[in-house]
């Protein structure tokens, strides 16, 4: 059963709130395994009021795809309430071809390994008219319960 967060269960699943929630919508396609987010580029991003030509920032695409792993959390260790997970580095990190404004960015990840509070995953984030590949990494976080 395909599950969704958009608006107010963003904000229930993650700290992050308005302007830093660079997420619009999180898909869980295989619980615990696989999701995928959205994030819509529009005009009125903080990010691009100062005449960003070049688009969204690439370090925000990777920071994306840090918040999009985090709708794994819950269906991983089975628990919403007492939950913190801290997200603790990237590695293997590539950014190929810029996201502009009225671009719509898939952010796709994958769990590669989940063991002893330590989750590992896999992230893609590509762009939604062409397919083009924007930012890969491998991401780590940190899982504390109670």
């Amino acid at each position: 059963m395909l599950r969704a967060y958009e608006a107010k269960a963003l904000e229930a699943l993650l700290p992050h709130r308005y302007p830093f929630l660079l997420v619009d919508r999180i898909e869980i396609i295989e619980p615990g395994r696989h999701v995928v987010g959205i994030k819509r580029l529009t005009g009125s991003e903080w990010w691009g009021r100062g005449g960003a030509a070049d688009g969204i920032p690439f370090v925000l695409v990777l920071e994306a795809l840090a918040q999009t792993s985090g709708a794994l959390v819950p269906d991983l260790v089975g628990a919403t309430a007492g939950i913190t997970a801290y997200f603790m580095g990237a590695d293997k990190v590539r950014f190929r071809q810029s996201a502009r404004v009225a671009d719509v960015v898939h952010l796709d990840v994958t769990l590669q390994q989940w063991r002893r509070g330590i989750c590992r995953t896999r992230g893609l984030a590509t762009l939604e008219d062409s397919g083009a590949i924007i930012a890969s990494a491998e991401l780590t976080t940190v899982i504390r319960v109670g």
